[in-house]
């Protein structure tokens, strides 16, 4: 097959086809460097331009302050799950607190409880993952001297995403896990003591992680973590202490080239996110006995539109119609089931489209007439009480 399928995997995301095409031009011999960016060395002339442009382009779109680093990691937020408490907890009397809004933000807590005492603060566990918490919720569930709090910003397999930065404190060391909407939107990297996200879903392929951390971060850390493990490591070293995977942030900066010259920043890239989503949500809430929608509207994410259908036979269906179409990766994650659609940055509202025309004429050609299943029917406030109320 060579012609290009519309692929909605949640992860490795598309890529931009001009990136694609820039990537295939440079692999044998780069122009003035005749060699592959895969043969390259990490200490060369050409990639020490790479890695510059590649975290000012990062600066310049996500208005990174002065006093943040941006680092180069390998590993993939996984790692981040295990560098984030060994950095910010190792040695210390205050325990860090979670908030569980999906399965990744449980990953990282159970990573952070094998090393030093955690508490989950607030999980959406007893109602599925469907919603984050609301500001006051979320203020009233933390510690008064949490050393940190960890956030997921969106959960790829429940599709849920905070609509903004998390309301905390503004002395609370905020922790994020923002690998799948991560350049997606403008975000107030300020506020976050540590900023993580694997590449693969809007910045570039596998292999390479980035974690932007804050001064006072880096000045709490104490001695004795392993060197890779050791957020400083990277700082001190501009992220060149070993071998880093240079294809991988090659590749990060022609996305970061694309996001700049051909989308105009975070903002316009939002905007179009946004109208990517609403296509989708706009004919789920439309067919409402045929389709239904996971997350609670307020917590829905613009990178991964979730959904079922009546019955799990017809998500099958579904999913095997859609292929033919040219229409693949459809399948829910396999802790949950369902249809996910992952629409990520490089996702062109053409897909979208034809994905939406689908779900209508899917309907339309199953006849179907029975009432849609409900989820478990409670009150949104009776919601917020159960799940605040969760602990670990």
């Amino acid at each position: 097959m060579t012609e290009r399928v519309v692929n909605f995997s949640a992860g490795p995301g598309i890529l931009p086809l001009s990136v694609l095409q820039q990537a295939q031009a440079d692999l044998v011999s780069l122009p003035g460097v005749g060699a592959s960016p895969l043969e390259v060395s990490h200490r060369g002339a050409w990639f020490t331009g790479v890695i510059e442009e590649a975290e000012d382009n990062l600066r310049r779109l996500l208005e990174v302050p002065g006093d943040h680093h941006v680092l180069f990691c390998q590993g993939g937020a996984t790692m981040q799950f295990t560098m984030v408490p060994m950095n910010l907890l190792r040695d210390s009397s205050r325990r860090a607190n979670y908030v569980i809004t999906g399965a990744w933000g449980a990953k990282a807590a159970i990573e952070a409880e094998a090393l030093a005492p955690t508490r989950v603060a607030w999980t959406g566990a007893n109602e599925s993952f469907v919603c984050v918490p609301e500001p006051d919720e979320l203020a009233a569930s933390i510690d008064a001297d949490a050393q940190y709090v960890h956030v997921t910003t969106n959960e790829t397999i429940h599709g849920v995403e905070y609509p903004d930065t998390p309301s905390l404190p503004s002395d609370v060391t905020l922790v994020a896990d923002c690998s799948s909407d991560f350049l997606s939107r403008p975000i107030d990297v300020s506020r976050y003591g540590v900023l993580y996200a694997g590449a693969q879903k809007n910045a570039g392929p596998a292999g390479v992680t980035i974690a932007i951390v804050r001064n006072d971060v880096l000045e709490r850390i104490p001695s004795g973590i392993p060197t890779m493990l050791d957020y400083r490591t990277y700082a001190e070293h501009g992220s060149l202490y070993n071998t880093p995977p240079v294809f991988s942030i090659y590749v990060l900066l022609l996305v970061t080239r694309w996001l700049r010259d051909e989308i105009g920043g975070l903002d316009a890239m939002h905007d179009r996110n946004r109208a990517k989503a609403a296509l989708l949500y706009d004919v789920i809430d439309s067919i409402p006995d045929f389709y239904r929608g996971h997350a609670q509207v307020g917590s829905r994410s613009l990178m991964n539109v979730t959904f079922r259908l009546p019955t799990e036979e017809l998500e099958r269906g579904f999913v095997h119609a859609a292929a033919r179409e040219g229409l693949v990766e459809l399948q829910g994650h396999r802790s949950v089931g369902g249809i996910r659609a992952s629409i990520y940055n490089s996702m062109p509202h053409e897909g979208v489209a034809q994905l939406a025309a689908f779900l209508r004429s899917f309907r339309s050609a199953r006849g179907w007439t029975e009432p849609m299943p409900t989820l478990r029917s409670a009150r949104r406030g009776r919601h917020r009480r159960r799940r605040s109320d969760g602990r670990r």
